[in-house]
């Protein structure tokens, strides 16, 4: 079945640091959530899984949409996580000891509400040592220069096929696929953009899998074709995650699903 896009969902409000400014998303500075057609069973995200499900909106402020409230907690020394809900994308924080990595940074302006992620956590910009991007789009990457001017002890990784058209106040490091970076797999998912990357908590039982993937009414769907680099490459990618086995999926478009995800995103790729 597809499903249309609700199109409000591409207008918002970002906060920059000399005010705000309202954004209308229309190019392929953004990935859009995805249209449907997905095999996966609906049905909603449930309050459970490997991490917390804490959900902190764009201006820093903590939400309860598509989370629990439920404190942190992870399974057999995973990470657990926040989201930074920022409008149409999220950013996510992944923590552990003491320690966060951040995966995507939003669009320009969006560093507020990764902060407030980070604050959500206990944390703060002193505490991350690793900012990883999922993939090139500036929905995901615009936030970059603020994220490491703020972070300044912390490493910036990004797929090595889209380096070259990533902006960075300092130099980024390449990642390929079953790289660790901070503990966690790096998953290799072309096609999307030719350098995307997933980033898996084995332990924990947590998918980052920013645009290879995306959810909606708690159905798992593929990357968006009209964003999409090269559909058949994201097909194999999505067979390939669906091999993996995780309890919580985190996406950069749409809510999280926190319970029995991999069989859900196995029962898409089925379909691929």
């Amino acid at each position: 079945m597809t499903y249309a896009m609700d199109l409000s969902r591409r207008s918002f409000l970002v906060h920059a640091s000399r005010g705000s400014i309202a954004l209308a998303v229309l190019g392929v500075a953004a990935c859009g959530p995805a249209a449907f057609s997905s095999t996966a069973p609906s049905e909603g995200s449930s309050a459970s899984g490997g991490g917390s499900t804490g959900s902190v909106g764009a201006g820093g402020s903590a939400s309860t949409d598509g989370s629990s409230g439920a404190p942190p907690s992870s399974a057999g020394g995973g990470v657990t996580w926040q989201r930074a809900n920022l409008g149409f994308v999220s950013a996510y924080v992944l923590v552990r000891a003491g320690e966060a990595a951040i995966v995507d940074t939003g669009l320009p302006g969006s560093d507020g509400g990764i902060h407030g992620a980070l604050t959500a956590a206990g944390l703060d910009w002193g505490d991350v040592g690793h900012v990883i991007l999922t993939h090139r789009h500036g929905d995901h990457v615009g936030s970059i220069e603020a994220i490491l001017g703020a972070a300044a002890d912390a490493t910036g990784y990004a797929g090595e096929a889209d380096l070259p058209s990533i902006t960075s106040p300092r130099a980024l490091t390449p990642v390929k696929d079953g790289d660790t970076v901070f503990g966690l797999r790096i998953v290799a998912t072309p096609g999307h953009t030719i350098g995307h990357v997933s980033v898996f908590d084995e332990v924990g039982g947590i998918l980052v899998a920013g645009d290879a993937l995306s959810t909606q009414g708690g159905q798992v769907g593929d990357s968006n074709p009209q964003f999409t680099d090269d559909m058949d490459q994201a097909l194999a990618s999505i067979r390939k995650l669906g091999k993996l086995t995780f309890e919580t999926l985190l996406v950069g478009h749409g809510e999280p699903i926190l319970e029995r995800a991999s069989a859900k995103v196995a029962a898409l790729a089925a379909g691929s």
